[in-house]
C-alpha cells in the first residue's frame, strides 16, 4: 500500500468490510456490550467521529498549510506508522472525549453505516485532490501521536477500521 491509488481503495475497503461485518449482525450482536466495552454500532460510530475533523481540514491544502505546516522528518511507511499506534495505545492513548460514541439504539442502525459509508467516501474523494508529495508533506494532528503526514494518517485511519473490526469480533467470542 505505497500509493495513493492503493491507499484510496483500502481505505475505503477496510471500511466497508467493517460496515458490512456489523450490518451482518443480529440485534443482539449489535447490541452486546461485553465488560462495559463499545456496542458493535458504537464501534461504527466511533469511526465516523474520528474521520469528521478529518473530513473538514481536507477541504482546504492552503488551511492545512497555514494551521499545521508540513512534515519535518521522514513519513514512516504502513508498518511503522501502526507499530507507533500499538506503542502509544498500549502508553494509555485513549480518544479523546470529543470521539466517544453515544449510546447506538437500533433504529438508528441503518443511519449510523450509512453515516460512516458517506464519510468515507467523501473523505476518498477528498484524498483524490491531493498529490503524492502533498500526502507525505502535508500534516495534521493525532491526539496522542502528534503530528502525522496525510499519508500515515490514511495509513491511521485505514488500520483504525480493521482495528476496530477486530475489537467487535473479539466482543463476539470473549
Amino acid at each position: 500500500m505505497t500509493t495513493k491509488e492503493e491507499l484510496l481503495a483500502r481505505f475505503y475497503d477496510n471500511h466497508k468490510e467493517l460496515v458490512d461485518y456489523v450490518d451482518a449482525l443480529d440485534e443482539d450482536a449489535y447490541l452486546l456490550s461485553v465488560n462495559e466495552k463499545w456496542t458493535a454500532g458504537q464501534q461504527l460510530a466511533h469511526v465516523h467521529l474520528c474521520l469528521l475533523p478529518i473530513h473538514k481540514a481536507l477541504q482546504s491544502k492552503e488551511y492545512i498549510k497555514e494551521k499545521f505546516g508540513a512534515l519535518n522528518r521522514p513519513t514512516r511507511n504502513y508498518e511503522e506508522l501502526i507499530a507507533y499506534y500499538k506503542e502509544g495505545l498500549n502508553a494509555g492513548g485513549k480518544a479523546p472525549e470529543r470521539f466517544l460514541p453515544e449510546a447506538v439504539v437500533l433504529d438508528s442502525r441503518v443511519q449510523v453505516s450509512q453515516d460512516l459509508m458517506g464519510i468515507t467516501a467523501t473523505v476518498q474523494k477528498q484524498l483524490e485532490d491531493y498529490t503524492e508529495e502533498e500526502l507525505d508533506t502535508l500534516v495534521l494532528p493525532h491526539p496522542f501521536l502528534g503530528m502525522l503526514s496525510l499519508r500515515e494518517l490514511f495509513f491511521l485511519m485505514t488500520y483504525h477500521a480493521t482495528h476496530h473490526l477486530r475489537q467487535v469480533q473479539d466482543s463476539l467470542v470473549g
